[in-house]
């Protein structure tokens, strides 16, 4: 397992969501940073500039351009990413939390996690590569498994597709899904998509009743098409 800097939690969170947020952009304004951190634009540029000044440097940072993580620092933000999910795993699978209830505890148990205790909650779980919500854990060697970026909402009558994984951030959407059914791995066959509004109206399974998805909802949930 390779070696990564220490960091605080402040830290560790900065560049856990800079490294999510430029999963879809190549750099991350200070602005994007503050909402997702919920904290004061100022907060964001002097922890930004920390980070980048640090040795090694974390973050690259050119005011009014963003930041973007330099490998070093990528490579911190996928250790706690990686903690993170073993978590939620252990916090599943070992300890009967729900999947609605792991992501707030993962949160708040990333920082303290030893490198040896990581190492034995990995055993312990047989090396998972998924976290409940289906989304992929770090290698030992911090590198992250493809994962789906096609979203629900991208899907066209007539697919059928399967379930690869969904945002965990909101627990009564989670709740929602559980409800319906819905989980990774689950199949769903799309029967129309509204023009006007978004909504899908599908198939969970093999159920016959379809229900309807809106945007809300099919923009958090991420699928592989299969072929028909």
């Amino acid at each position: 397992m390779q070696q990564t800097v220490q960091l605080t939690q402040a830290e560790a969170d900065y560049l856990k969501a800079v490294f999510a947020l430029t999963e879809e952009r190549q750099r991350v304004r200070t602005n994007d940073l503050a909402a997702a951190l919920d904290v004061s634009a100022a907060s964001v540029t002097g922890m930004v500039q920390k980070l980048a000044a640090a040795e090694p440097p974390l973050l690259e940072y050119k005011k009014h351009h963003g930041a973007s993580l330099t490998p070093e620092g990528r490579r911190a933000a996928l250790k706690t990413l990686r903690q993170h999910r073993l978590m939620e795993m252990f916090l599943h699978k070992t300890l009967g939390y729900s999947w609605d209830e792991v992501h707030d505890e993962a949160e708040r148990l990333e920082h303290v996690v030893s490198d040896e205790l990581e190492e034995r909650i990995a055993h312990a779980l047989g090396d998972p590569t998924h976290d409940p919500h289906g989304a992929p854990i770090p290698t030992r060697d911090l590198e992250l498994p493809s994962f789906s970026r096609i979203s629900l909402e991208q899907s066209e009558a007539g697919q059928r597709v399967r379930v690869e994984r969904v945002n965990d951030h909101d627990p009564a959407l989670l709740r929602h899904l559980s409800d319906l059914g819905i989980r990774p791995g689950t199949l769903l066959t799309i029967s129309s998509v509204s023009p006007f509004d978004g909504n899908l109206s599908l198939h969970v399974g093999e159920r016959e009743e379809p229900i309807v998805l809106g945007p809300g909802v099919t923009s958090q949930v991420f699928i592989k098409p299969l072929s028909t």
